[in-house]
C-alpha cells in the first residue's frame, strides 16, 4: 500500500485546480454541438501535457496514454454541448447563440485535465487512458463508437471511471451506488393506419386517432400490470400527430415515446409487450399498428468492488458517500460498463444551480475540485480492484 502516493496526486491536483478553473470558463464562453466538437477537443488538447501518445477516434474524440505499457484505467469525460439558449449572469457565460454547457461537461473536462496533468507528473501511478468522448448527447453515441473501434482493448483497459454533476445532491456529496444506476433508453414511433372518411360517416371509416387514443392509455397498463412493482419502468409518449381538420377522419395516426428500464430483462420484456399491444388495441379498432423502435443505451451497471474500494477514498478526500442514488435519465457511459467493470459517480451541486440541461445551470466553480477528488477516488478504487498489486503501487488511500 502506497498512501504517501495517494496523497502526493491529492496536492497536485489541488495545485492545479486555478488552471483547470480558468479552462472550465474558455470551454463554457465556447461550447460546441455533438458532432461538431472539434475545437472543444483542441482546447483540451492545448491544455494537456504536450507529450502524450494521443489517438484521435469517433470523428472528433480522442484517447491519450498517461503512464507506461500495461493494465490501464480509463476515465471519461464528454465533449459536446447542447442546444440551448443559456440565462446565466457569468462573466464566461456562452458566446456561441443557441449553444451551451448545460450539462456540466465543462465542469467534468476541466477536472479530467486536473487529474491528468497530476497523474502525468507522478511517477508510480497505475497506467490511464483518458478518454475525450464527442457526441454523449444524442445519436450516434460516441460511446458506442469508442468502443467499435477497439481502442480500449489496444490500451489494456481493465475498467472505466467517470463522474457526473447532479443538482438532486447537496455540494460536497458525491453518489457512489452499486449496480444498476441510470437507465436503458429506447425510442419509438408507433403508426396506426386506418381508413379515412368524413367526420359525420365514422360507421364507413376506421379511426385511427380513436385507435390510437386507446393505444397510449393502453401502453400504461404494461407497467402497472406486467412489470413486477420493484422493477423501475419508464414509459411515455411524447408526440401524438394526425389529420389536418376538424372534419376529416384521417387515414394515419402517429405517436412517439421513450421507454427506460433499470435491468435488461425487463428492457425486452416492455418492447415486446409494447409491440404486442400496438397491434392487438389497433386491430380491435379495425386498424394496424407498427412499432419501430431506436435502440438506445444499455443499462449503466457500476461495479460493486469497484464502488465498495471507491467509497472509503471518497470519505477520505472529505467528501460525504450517498450510496443510494438511482435515475432513470440515461448516459452512454452504459456502453463502457457493459463492456467491462466500470463506475458513474454523481457529484452535487444544489444550490448552485437549476436542473440539468436547464438555461441556467452553471455550476459553481468549485466542483471542478470535486469532480476531480471524485475521479481521483474512483481511479485508485478501480485500480486496487482490477490491478494485480505488483504492477499497482497505488493501491489504497489512508482511513484517516
Amino acid at each position: 500500500m502506497n498512501s504517501e502516493l495517494f496523497e502526493v496526486l491529492r496536492r497536485r491536483i489541488d495545485q492545479e485546480i486555478p488552471q483547470a478553473i480558468e479552462l472550465r470558463h474558455k470551454l463554457h464562453s465556447m461550447p460546441d454541438l455533438s458532432g461538431s466538437e472539434g475545437p472543444t477537443l483542441d482546447l483540451v488538447l492545448n491544455a494537456l501535457p504536450g507529450d502524450l501518445q494521443t489517438k484521435f477516434v469517433a470523428g472528433t474524440g480522442a484517447v491519450l496514454r498517461i503512464g507506461g505499457p500495461g493494465k490501464a484505467i480509463a476515465i471519461r469525460a464528454e465533449l459536446d454541448a447542447l442546444p440551448a439558449v443559456e440565462d446565466s449572469e457569468v462573466d464566461w457565460a456562452s458566446q456561441r447563440p443557441g449553444v451551451m454547457h448545460a450539462c456540466g461537461h465543462d465542469v467534468h473536462l476541466a477536472a479530467v485535465v486536473a487529474l491528468a496533468r497530476a497523474l502525468h507528473s507522478t511517477p508510480g501511478a497505475a497506467p490511464v487512458a483518458l478518454v475525450l468522448q464527442p457526441r454523449e448527447e444524442t445519436y450516434p453515441s460516441g460511446a458506442k463508437d469508442i468502443c467499435a473501434t477497439g481502442i480500449l482493448a489496444e490500451q489494456d483497459v481493465r475498467a472505466t471511471v467517470a463522474a457526473h454533476v447532479q443538482p438532486l445532491l447537496p455540494g460536497g456529496t458525491v453518489a457512489c451506488t452499486p449496480g444498476a444506476v441510470n437507465a436503458s433508453s429506447d425510442e419509438f414511433i408507433i403508426n396506426i393506419s386506418g381508413r379515412g372518411g368524413h367526420a359525420a360517416y365514422p360507421h364507413i371509416a376506421a379511426d385511427p386517432v380513436l385507435a390510437l387514443s386507446h393505444v397510449v392509455v393502453s401502453l400504461q397498463n404494461i407497467v402497472s400490470r406486467n412489470v413486477d412493482p420493484m422493477d423501475s419502468v419508464v414509459l411515455t409518449i411524447a408526440t401524438l400527430q394526425a389529420g389536418s381538420a376538424a372534419n376529416v377522419i384521417p387515414g394515419t395516426a402517429a405517436a412517439r415515446g421513450t421507454v427506460r428500464t433499470m435491468a435488461t430483462p425487463v428492457r425486452e420484456e416492455v418492447l415486446r409487450r409494447l409491440a404486442e399491444t400496438v397491434h392487438l388495441v389497433a386491430a380491435a379498432h379495425g386498424c394496424s399498428g407498427e412499432v419501430s423502435v431506436t435502440e438506445g443505451e444499455p443499462v449503466l451497471e457500476n461495479d460493486v468492488h469497484i464502488v465498495k474500494a471507491t467509497a472509503p477514498l471518497l470519505l477520505a478526500l472529505g467528501l460525504e458517500v450517498d450510496s443510494n442514488l438511482r435515475s432513470a435519465g440515461s448516459d452512454d457511459f452504459s456502453y463502457f460498463s457493459e463492456r467491462m467493470p466500470s463506475l458513474m459517480m454523481f457529484v452535487g451541486t444544489s444550490g448552485t444551480g437549476e436542473r440539468l440541461h436547464s438555461s441556467t445551470f452553471v455550476p459553481d466553480d468549485s466542483h471542478v475540485h470535486d469532480v476531480a477528488h471524485a475521479l481521483l477516488a474512483g481511479y485508485v478504487g478501480a485500480a486496487s480492484t482490477l490491478l494485480p498489486a505488483h504492477e499497482l503501487p497505488l493501491v489504497a488511500a489512508p482511513t484517516s
